[in-house]
């Protein structure tokens, strides 16, 4: 079973080499790691060009994140695709082939697990703990998803349900996994462990007007799907995530 993870890239040579690591160690022998990149100036080429192992790099002006990750999935050749941001990494060796484990059931549509945020410059120093936890339908109306960086999909989902949104900002994953598991109802699995380390401070958290417009476009996300949540669904959303601030949750 093939793994495909996509990469893109912009401006990402100070933290693109603990990404790249983190896939170069992984156990599972069939790993397809494609890199995306925006046409970036500083050294994020130069430290792909000395990855040989990379199967697939695209460099080359973008729409932005989203835009570069459904170049990618175009490009995957993987039963199953996952997106590793480029300042994130894998928490050890063993996730992909525990990822592997999980999509051996064919009723398993799309895996995710838990996600540790740590310190931008101290990375196992963790900041912050998501926890993600089962999945239970309608969990999209109480505010719950899973952590992006952890949702491994089928290939066949993107062919049949399409990539990402561009018009959602940076939301876009949001909408795309609403779409695809509480609109049509991806079936899916939990793995309950940290995956992923994500480095702190996200463009849709970073300052209340940020927020402000990111809860915006997550009522624009139910929109366009012809969904309607709850009239506390988008508030709980980032209420939830006051607990994973807390020490032991």
């Amino acid at each position: 079973m093939k793994i495909s993870i996509i990469t893109a890239t912009f401006q990402s040579a100070r933290t693109l080499g603990d990404t790249i690591d983190s896939v170069r160690r992984q156990t599972w022998p069939e790993i397809e790691h494609i890199i995306v990149d925006g046409g970036s100036s500083d050294d994020t080429l130069g430290i792909v060009a000395a990855h040989t192992q990379l199967v697939k790099v695209v460099s080359e002006p973008d729409r932005g994140i989203y835009d570069a990750m459904n170049k990618g999935i175009g490009l995957a050749d993987g039963e199953i695709v996952g997106i590793l941001n480029s300042d994130d990494f894998y928490a050890d060796e063993r996730v992909i082939a525990d990822i592997a484990v999980c999509f051996e059931d064919p009723q398993v549509d799309a895996v995710y697990g838990d996600l540790d945020y740590v310190h931008p410059d101290e990375v196992n120093r963790v900041t912050r703990r998501w926890k993600a936890g089962r999945y239970q339908p309608g969990g999209f109306r109480w505010g719950w998803m899973p952590p992006h960086p952890t949702f491994f999909v089928r290939r066949r989902l993107y062919e049949q349900f399409g990539g990402f949104n561009l018009d959602m900002g940076t939301c876009g994953d949001y909408e795309l996994m609403l779409r695809m598991v509480h609109r049509h109802g991806a079936r899916l699995a939990y793995l309950p462990r940290t995956l992923v380390r994500m480095r702190a401070g996200g463009a849709s958290n970073a300052t209340l007007m940020a927020r402000l417009k990111a809860n915006r476009n997550d009522r624009l996300a139910w929109t366009v799907n012809g969904l309607k949540p709850f009239w506390f669904t988008l508030w709980l959303k980032p209420l939830r995530k006051i607990g994973q601030f807390l020490p032991g949750i």
